[in-house]
């Protein structure tokens, strides 16, 4: 399995993880405040779809030894917030929301989970994806923080956030074709 996101459609990046079971505790950290904190972000996911979310991302709390955010992430280093609206609700194996609380601006994330023997396939989906700069960064954003979970289930301390999202964002820059 390749840990990179790949572009399934325009604007739309794709990632698998093969993470640690069961399902009910991937699940369980994807929806739960302090656990979804600790590789992405707090906040409240009401369980219903429509239900609101509110992400509050802490990027320089999510690792030890880090190097700075760069200059131009240097808004998201400290407390971030963002809100959404559940769009797919289906316990414990989908979940969606809108990324922004636009409906004309937001993108839109889903995760799927299924599982694989004693081990959980993690397929996350983030589409409507503006422009080729944000599937970079989104790319980069989404790969980071997915290693960190991966890290987190397997209970291994993960890599600096920032030092690993800026090496991945000039990957990711190298990998997203510019559009034609």
């Amino acid at each position: 399995m390749n840990d990179y996101g790949v572009v399934s459609e325009p604007g739309t990046l794709r990632f698998e993880r093969l993470l640690p079971g069961p399902i009910e505790r991937v699940w369980s950290y994807l929806i739960q405040s302090d656990k979804r904190g600790r590789w992405l972000a707090y906040g409240d996911i009401e369980p219903r779809v429509g239900g609101k979310v509110e992400h509050i991302w802490r990027n320089n709390e999510l690792t030890e030894n880090d190097a700075p955010a760069p200059e131009k992430y240097r808004a998201y280093a400290g407390e971030h917030r963002m809100q959404g609206r559940v769009t797919v609700y289906e316990p414990p194996h989908a979940l969606a929301y809108t990324w922004g609380d636009d409906p004309d601006t937001s993108s839109e994330v889903r995760y799927e989970l299924s599982p694989r023997g004693d081990q959980v396939l993690l397929v996350l989906t983030h589409s409507r994806l503006a422009s080729r700069d944000g599937m970079t960064s989104v790319g980069s954003g989404w790969h980071t923080h997915l290693g960190i979970l991966a890290d987190r289930l397997h209970g291994r301390e993960p890599a600096g956030f920032w030092r690993t999202h800026t090496r991945l964002e000039a990957e990711y820059a190298a990998r997203i074709a510019a559009p034609q």
